[in-house]
């Protein structure tokens, strides 16, 4: 596929014996996995739910086609995709996460902290890989008292000089 894509889900395992596969959702969208609706697999082939049905965090889907053990066994460990044009418009001041990378982090003074290379999601919140230009990684927390200011359409992000993070640590005082 030629277009960029978004994760939306990974098939973790086959279930049952009727081709049903259990799905770790990434998306926030209820609709995504509703019946009819089309999913892509990274190498672009199309799948389409035929039935899906919560389970315990994840998802029970079954996918047109795929209607025995064997055939949801062969998905095992496939990422599942939609075309990044297929996002619904956000309201203003918010972003989706892919829109991030390539971002520059700079600090309130100017410092230049690196390029956001990838959005890592965590239980907490998200961490923002920022890279320099030495290859050194910051992971920056995507919280209030970090993030000053998001502007995606200029590529740039604002946040807060903090030692040891976003900042060089201050050097050690000497004592007389």
């Amino acid at each position: 596929m030629s277009e960029p894509t978004v994760v939306v889900g990974k098939v973790t395992k086959a279930h049952g014996l009727r081709g049903e596969v259990v799905v770790l959702a990434f998306s926030d969208n209820p609709d995504r996995f509703e019946p009819g609706s089309s999913l892509l697999l990274e190498d672009g082939r199309e799948l389409r739910v035929r039935a899906s049905r919560p389970n315990g965090g994840r998802l029970l889907v079954a996918f047109e086609g795929v209607g025995d053990r064997n055939a949801a066994e062969a998905l095992r460990g496939l990422t599942l995709v939609v075309p990044r044009s297929s996002l619904p418009d956000l309201p203003e001041g918010e972003f989706w996460p892919h829109q991030l990378e390539g971002c520059a982090v700079v600090t309130e003074s100017g410092r230049v902290v690196g390029t956001i290379a990838d959005v890592v999601a965590s239980p907490a919140n998200d961490l923002w890989v920022a890279v320099d230009d030495s290859g050194a990684e910051v992971m920056v927390p995507a919280i209030h008292e970090v993030i000053v200011e998001v502007d995606v359409a200029a590529g740039r992000v604002l946040v807060r000089d903090i030692p040891g993070l976003t900042a060089p640590e201050d050097p050690p005082t000497r004592s007389a």
